[in-house]
């Protein structure tokens, strides 16, 4: 229960205050609905409150009431988490695993759901419009995924960007991530002085290199995924919405989110492993000293 409450409040955060922060002046033109709150509501807002409840209401039905033995729904939904945890718990490390995981499932799921909803007859192409040589021209969908429009994915960068902060902050620290930028990761028992020293300066340089890069993920990440359904959106139009192409979107809007998650947990894994890897290479290294021993 208390996962599935958590799994409704961050996919809450996502269709409605992410969006709304990166919606000034944004890709989508809004539908005629009225502010809530303060907060601009526009369709790809309302669509993304109706998916979540669809997403809550899914895992609801399949799991019920959870039980020792599973139902088959409940399998199902474990079987998932259980898929989705083993291929980013070796990416991510044990140590922020715990805190990395929810994020990751959360923005999978969210992806993907609102890629597979763009397919569904009706959306996006029901709304307001004019005639255009006399076929009527949609300018204001009713509802339209979260992630067909630029301000969407921006919204899902800036919470992957922030995820990333945090959860680097709180298991690797200011001083681990100022060394992995910057530091020199040369032995320097292995080295002349002045390679050593050479080498550090080239290490610094390298490493204003690798903070303009971090910044720019947030860009790459959003523009990665909204070219991808944009692209898809126009094939589909292109091809007549053919069944064969219907296919072939649905497994790119799986693909995008598995990359987009990924590239998230790799972002993650890159500050926050060195510990596993050291304590990994720590056990290998004392077990032939003990066989030794014996």
């Amino acid at each position: 229960m208390s996962a599935l409450k958590k799994l409704a409040l961050s996919m809450s955060m996502l269709a409605t205050g992410a969006t709304a922060f990166a919606a000034e002046g944004g890709h989508e033109k809004a539908s005629s609905l009225k502010g809530f709150l303060g907060l601009p509501v526009t369709n790809s807002i309302l669509y993304s409150c109706i998916i979540t409840v669809a997403i809550i209401a899914l895992v609801r039905w399949l799991v019920a009431t959870p039980k020792i033995v599973p139902s088959r729904g409940q399998a199902i939904v474990e079987s998932a988490i259980d898929g989705l945890r083993g291929l980013y718990e070796p990416i991510v490390g044990k140590k922020a695993m715990p805190m990395a995981f929810p994020v990751l499932i959360t923005l999978f799921i969210f992806i993907v759901f609102h890629n597979w909803s763009g397919l569904i007859p009706g959306v996006g192409t029901i709304g307001w419009g004019h005639d255009v040589d006399g076929h009527f021209h949609v300018t204001t969908p009713l509802v339209r995924p979260h992630t067909s429009e630029l301000n969407g994915t921006i919204a899902l960068a800036l919470v992957s960007f922030g995820a990333w902060f945090i959860i680097v902050m709180r298991y690797a620290g200011p001083g681990i991530l100022l060394f992995d930028l910057f530091g020199n990761k040369a032995d320097k028992k292995e080295l002349a002085p002045a390679m050593y020293w050479g080498l550090s300066g080239i290490f610094l340089i390298v490493g204003f290199i690798e903070v303009v890069s971090i910044f720019i993920r947030p860009v790459t990440l959003s523009m990665r995924l909204f070219g991808n359904v944009f692209g898809g959106e126009n094939l589909l139009h292109a091809m007549h919405f053919l069944p064969p192409f219907y296919f072939l979107e649905l497994l790119v809007g799986f693909v995008q989110g598995l990359v987009f998650t990924l590239l998230t947990a790799v972002y993650i894994g890159l500050i926050c492993n060195h510990g596993d890897d050291h304590a990994h290479d720590d056990a290998h290294g004392h077990a032939p000293a003990k066989d030794a021993a014996h």
